[in-house]
């Protein structure tokens, strides 16, 4: 999976464009809906419950890990 920059930047670089935020909550949206379609033997294999899998998959794109935004 590739990684998303989803960080406001300051000084020379200029902040992520309209375009680009949209495409990355559609990245979101969708790594989300896979998530929650993988089989309860898959989501052992990655260490989830269902329930972890069913909560991440129903944030909204724009609730992303604070990892995600550095």
């Amino acid at each position: 999976m590739p990684s998303l920059s989803l960080s406001r930047t300051f000084g020379s670089r200029r902040a992520p464009s309209l375009l680009s935020r949209i495409v990355a909550a559609r990245a979101v949206t969708r790594q989300r809906k896979s998530l929650a379609a993988l089989d309860d033997a898959m989501l052992r294999d990655i260490g989830l419950t269902r329930e972890e899998a069913i909560s991440e998959a129903t944030r909204p794109a724009w609730d992303v890990p604070a990892q995600w935004l550095s």
